[in-house]
């Protein structure tokens, strides 16, 4: 069997966030997926919400890919079995282009997947062009497909950027600034595609108009190579492990659940909001979310708030990332201002911000192995605790994220990716 599958890729990146990638890669999604092609998406770096939506426009599971949290060879690994069976791989890149290290143009480049350019085109004409030759010469080993326009005002808005393009660079067509197209927002990023009634309507019309303006044909194949045999994983045989899912809580890595189910765990999935009691369960795994968008409604759940305070109590382990430690905290306050008490198992308090608290990748060094992730949150959070490990940045910057432990709870505002240390994401879990 050969140990190269070939697959047509593209990176879909910007100059900068904010530009409409998200959009783009979800119109470029299900454009194809309507034409009856498997499409395979993926996101450059953490990111919880994006997924989401490609989840829904692509109708297949979406995971990370990244040189640093997830790796160079598991990434291989999953577009190599990605690869298989899909008609189009797309991977959407994260922040600008270069930015960040690694950036998307080192996944890019050490993938050979060439990079599809995005460029908000609002009130630009010729200098569009500029924009799209600095992108794709700026490194000369970086693989370059073409230039894609977003927020197109006109027919003749179109024509006047498509003209703009100089060396050969390929138009890839642009997507209008309907308003029926773009994707809300709010303080960490997209609106969850579970709370948009209207998002396959959206998805239809944002690939409708996108074919409108381009041949929907795919691109170049890019040869993907067979990763190592990957090192057997640790043991959850039989384990019982709660994972809060719901409004509040959501921020789950795909590839953390798979890892779990693949050692054996029975997962069980509940909801702090609407749930009185715990499935029956032997560890408890609270990730993050908008739980400051329900404060008052999880803290009015007296049952549920008694049921984790008795599972802390027996002495059974308990993991909680971000929006899962605000969980955990006395009493937590949203930018309104109103507090609502809530477990009190976190001696401290959190207070929402109006800006940006923390953004980075972590690594931390835990007595159970190191593991990587991420932090991203708008909240400040005050305890007397001391902490038994803080998080280090490739990047440097904001980070250094503490990790708290009372018993065999564990708490931080880092997302672990499972992954990075099987053995370790275990040992937070067993019993």
């Amino acid at each position: 069997m050969s140990q190269t599958r070939h697959c047509p890729a593209v990176l879909i990146a910007a100059p900068a966030s904010g530009q409409g990638k998200t959009t783009v890669t979800a119109a470029l999604a299900r454009l194809h997926r309507n034409l009856g092609r498997k499409v395979r998406v993926f996101k450059c770096g953490p990111d919880f919400l994006d997924p989401m939506i490609l989840e829904r426009a692509s109708g297949a599971p979406v995971y990370q890919l990244d040189l640093w949290m997830i790796g160079a060879e598991e990434s291989r690994r999953l577009l190599w079995e990605a690869a298989l069976d899909a008609d189009l791989i797309l991977i959407e890149g994260v922040m600008g282009l270069f930015d960040g290290t690694p950036s998307s143009a080192d996944l890019a480049r050490h993938f050979g997947v060439p990079v599809l350019a995005v460029i908000d085109g609002t009130a630009m004409a010729q200098t569009f062009g500029a924009l799209a030759l600095g992108l794709a010469r700026y490194q000369a080993d970086l693989p370059f497909a073409g230039v894609l326009a977003n927020r197109v005002g006109s027919l003749r808005h179109a024509q006047l950027l498509e003209g703009s393009l100089t060396e050969g660079l390929r138009w890839y067509g642009g997507l209008s600034r309907e308003r029926g197209i773009e994707l809300p927002s709010r303080h960490l990023g997209l609106v969850q595609a579970s709370e948009l009634n209207d998002l396959d309507l959206r998805l239809d019309a944002a690939a409708q108009a996108l074919g409108s303006s381009c041949d929907a044909a795919l691109p170049p194949p890019v040869a993907f190579d067979a990763p190592q045999r990957a090192a057997a994983v640790p043991s959850l045989a039989g384990l019982r492990i709660g994972v809060a899912q719901d409004e509040a809580f959501a921020f789950t890595y795909g590839a953390n659940l798979d890892l779990l189910r693949e050692m054996g765990a029975q997962l069980e999935l509940f909801s702090p909001l609407h749930d009185r009691q715990l499935p029956a369960i032997d560890s408890l795994y609270l990730p993050g979310g908008y739980p400051e968008l329900h404060h008052q409604a999880l803290a009015a759940n007296a049952p549920m708030l008694e049921a984790i305070r008795a599972h802390h109590a027996q002495g059974k382990p308990l993991l909680a990332e971000c929006g899962g430690m605000l969980y955990l905290l006395d009493a937590l306050t949203d930018v309104a201002g109103e507090r609502a008490p809530l477990l009190g198992l976190l001696p401290g308090e959190a207070v929402m911000q109006k800006r940006l608290a923390a953004l980075a990748l972590q690594a931390v060094e835990l007595p159970e192995g190191t593991l990587r992730g991420h932090t991203y949150h708008h909240s400040l959070t005050t305890t007397a605790l001391e902490p038994i490990a803080r998080g280090l940045s490739p990047n440097g910057g904001r980070g250094n994220e503490a990790v708290y432990r009372l018993g065999r709870l564990t708490a931080s505002y880092v997302h672990f990716y499972f992954p990075s240390n099987p053995d370790a994401a275990a040992a937070l879990l067993r019993p």
